[in-house]
């Protein structure tokens, strides 16, 4: 045991080899760390949730947990200062994480729906809880480890595994539980501990993967109180605005998000394998774009590729509220397909640039506080929507707003409703505005290397032309890649001349 916990101690100088061998560990982490948060969360868990008849306060205190327990980064943030052994607190809190996914997959055992919601929430905060002093440490490591001119490509590279590894298990779980369900309906709810008790040994294998990591030692920060470090990041003006933008970004996305899944079980009539497709869809989407994001990324800037992602996806979720009129119709479907594919592509670049552009602008020594502030107010902001969510969604059941273009008079007369709002469109709708806010705010944020928005579209199209010279077979096709954007965005900037 003493030699384990020698091991963990902080490397005194880490080697360009040292780095080598070590991010293969990491990519392994994140592929372990997969598992775990696909078969614990997402869809599956709002499955489990809605066996015991859950309402929707209760489906948006999940969707919050996850978020709300990162504010215990506020001790985490002093332990870290303080030990300044960041693989050794990662790798002990999160060996005490792993555990409460098997006291999650007691409640389906319990004689009582109320128990067994409240066990299944105090191993979801369990789990978090424990993981916020995982990931205050591990930021702050990753931001010390790896090249800052590889940090897009890599973690690009790394999300787009896990994408890959959680589209094969979300469809496998999804499978899994429907078939079970069908062949033993009485038993329907013991399916679920089997997907955690996978979940559980996904994160043992994450646990050991930090073993194997190398941690350089944290370099010298200025010793202040915790609420003199917390206080730093809100008196740099660029990182300040950051926050802003990321607060009111993830309001915005979580004020709608966690009820996707719930609309489309209980509103629309899917299947766990049918929502877990259009699931699939959308990672599918998100693999194929994630590197081609992280390229982008690294030569201009996280800034230039999230005025182009965030936009995109806040249409995605407006486009949420076409998808009945005010029923579900014939176009349901295909629309949630183009949906759920542009908002994979945007998830790509979103996510990507998200967490970049907060490691970018952190600066080094003071990485630890600048990145657990900005984790506390994305959960604070991610954890509070959810919660407004479920409180306040039932008053919009009643509710409808329409808008109808009606013509009179003539042989006869001519009335066709353009929108139509009900119950959960609200949400959508709500998310919308604020999310247009949060595009708003970004505009004020200053990245060093930021382009225009027609840079990096013009970028994706000469890679994706690229790509269907390489790939396609048929003429028409590769004539359709040569002609004629290149050549009318030429033109176009020949006639501003």
């Amino acid at each position: 045991m003493l030699q384990i916990l020698k091991s963990l101690e902080p490397d005194e100088s880490v080697t360009q080899r040292q780095v080598m061998l070590g991010l293969p560990w990491v990519i392994r982490n994140g592929l372990a760390s997969q598992v775990m948060e696909t078969l614990t969360i997402g869809p599956f868990l709002v499955a489990y949730a809605l066996a015991f008849d859950a309402s929707n306060f209760v489906i948006g205190l999940l969707a919050a947990i996850p978020f709300l327990t990162q504010f215990l980064q506020l001790p985490a943030v002093g332990l870290v200062e303080r030990v300044r052994k960041r693989r050794l607190l990662s790798v002990v809190f999160a060996a005490s994480s792993r555990p409460m996914m098997l006291v999650m997959a007691l409640a389906a055992f319990m004689p009582e729906p109320s128990w067994a919601l409240a066990l299944l929430m105090a191993g979801l905060a369990g789990r978090y809880g424990l993981g916020a002093f995982v990931g205050c440490g591990w930021n702050s490591w990753m931001r010390d480890l790896i090249p800052e001119e590889r940090l897009g490509r890599f973690f690009a590279r790394r999300l787009m595994l896990m994408s890959v590894l959680g589209v094969a298990l979300s469809l496998s779980g999804a499978l899994f539980i429907d078939t079970w369900s069908n062949w033993w309906p009485d038993r329907r709810l013991a399916a679920y501990p089997v997907l955690l008790v996978v979940a559980f040994l996904g994160g043992l294998y994450s646990v050991h993967c930090m073993r194997f990591i190398p941690e350089p030692v944290m370099q010298p920060s200025r010793q202040l109180h915790l609420r003199e470090r917390l206080a730093q990041p809100f008196r740099d003006a660029n990182f300040r605005r950051l926050i802003l933008f990321l607060g009111s970004w993830n309001f915005a996305v979580n004020l709608a998000a966690p009820f996707f899944t719930v609309y489309l079980f209980r509103r629309l009539g899917f299947s766990l394998t049918g929502v877990i497709f259009l699931a699939i869809l959308s990672q599918a989407a998100n693999v194929l774009m994630i590197q081609r994001w992280g390229a982008i990324a690294d030569r201009f800037s996280n800034k230039s590729v999230l005025r182009v992602c965030a936009p995109l996806f806040i249409l995605c979720i407006f486009a949420w509220t076409f998808t009945t009129f005010p029923e579900k119709h014939a176009l349901t479907v295909p629309l949630l397909v183009v949906i759920h594919i542009l908002t994979g592509i945007a998830t790509a670049g979103v996510t990507l640039s998200t967490s970049n552009i907060s490691l970018k602008l952190a600066p080094k020594g003071d990485a630890a506080s600048y990145l657990a502030v900005t984790s506390l107010i994305n959960s604070l902001a991610a954890g509070i929507a959810p919660i407004v969510g479920g409180l306040t969604v039932d008053f919009f059941i009643g509710q409808e707003l329409s808008l109808v273009l009606q013509w009179s008079g003539g042989v006869a007369d001519l009335a066709i409703e353009t929108l139509n709002l009900r119950h959960w469109d609200f949400f959508f709708l709500f998310a919308t505005l604020i999310g247009v806010y949060s595009i708003h705010r970004l505009a004020f944020v200053e990245e060093e290397g930021e382009v225009e928005e027609r840079i990096i579209i013009d970028e994706i199209l000469i890679s994706t032309r690229q790509s269907v010279k390489n790939l396609s077979s048929i003429a028409g096709l590769r004539a359709l890649a040569d002609f004629p954007l290149a050549m009318l965005r030429r033109r176009r900037r020949k006639r501003r001349k």
